[in-house]
């Protein structure tokens, strides 16, 4: 097997609980190739860097990428790199106000969303479009997931995290994640009515019921034990058995990784 492109987000599956990848190459903007990832774990493959990057919004050439795949300039001005994709309660799309965007912003936020907890290193809060389940939480890593807030707009959704943020981290230590510590005693039925008690009341009624807890497992032969990042701004070429995928990293065998996402508009060629 050997595909050339540049590199998008992998695309995430769950199917019977199992989190299947496919990384999607472009040919600069146009897609050319989904790549099935799943099935080149336990194999040594080849990750090689073109010495090329293509904006994802505009197609140049670039020499830097900035958010996921953008020149400087797209990022200044794309809805991709909206401030409210990061930070939702500043969304006031519902109220008809575009903070970039409008066409972008209701296809996009004026949409329902969920708060919801999920397990990876820890137990965290987070946001996500009703859509992106479970998407976002494979994207994340996390082994389980559970509804706390469902919203018909993103804003709702991010007030109810903020009044969260004192009481329960909405980050991942990401090290921790792709070496499976997980603890123990992390119990998301518990602490999802736990934090229902502190929601404030003008948003209690976006309290979600459903208290079904997600499994996700991962394709992992081997954790690492002390993991070693890499980029391939550095090193261009990477030859090594893969392990494992997991959030949006490849584990390789002997403890060295490589997130994926972080390297979206780099042209690569991968082999097999």
């Amino acid at each position: 097997m050997k595909a050339t492109g540049n590199i998008r987000k992998m695309k995430t599956e769950l199917v019977d609980g199992l989190a299947h990848y496919q990384l999607p190459l472009y040919d600069v903007l146009e897609p050319k190739e989904l790549v099935p990832m799943n099935q080149l774990v336990g194999k040594v493959i080849s990750l090689k860097f073109e010495q090329e990057i293509n904006c994802v919004v505009t197609g140049e050439k670039i020499n830097k990428t900035f958010g996921e795949g953008m020149s400087f300039k797209a990022f200044q001005s794309s809805p991709l790199a909206v401030e409210s994709i990061i930070r939702p309660e500043l969304s006031r799309i519902h109220e008809g106000i575009a903070l970039r965007d409008k066409e972008w912003e209701e296809k996009h936020h004026l949409q329902p969303h969920v708060v919801y907890l999920s397990l990876t290193s820890g137990i965290k809060v987070g946001v996500t479009r009703e859509t992106q389940m479970p998407y976002r939480w494979i994207d994340q890593g996390a082994t389980q997931a559970i509804l706390l807030g469902e919203t018909p707009y993103r804003q709702a959704a991010g007030l109810i995290e903020v009044a969260l943020k004192s009481h329960i981290a909405d980050k991942t230590n990401w090290r921790a994640m792709l070496k499976n510590e997980i603890p123990n005693n992390a119990d998301l039925l518990e602490k999802k009515y736990e934090l229902i008690e502190l929601i404030p009341d003008d948003l209690q009624g976006f309290v979600s019921e459903d208290d079904e807890i997600l499994e996700i497992n991962y394709p992992v032969l081997q954790y690492p034990t002390k993991v070693k990042s890499m980029k391939l701004d550095k090193v261009p070429l990477i030859e090594k058995k893969l392990v494992g995928i997991k959030g949006q990293y490849l584990i390789f065998e002997d403890d060295f990784v490589i997130n994926l996402r972080s390297h979206t508009a780099y042209k690569i060629t991968l082999e097999a």
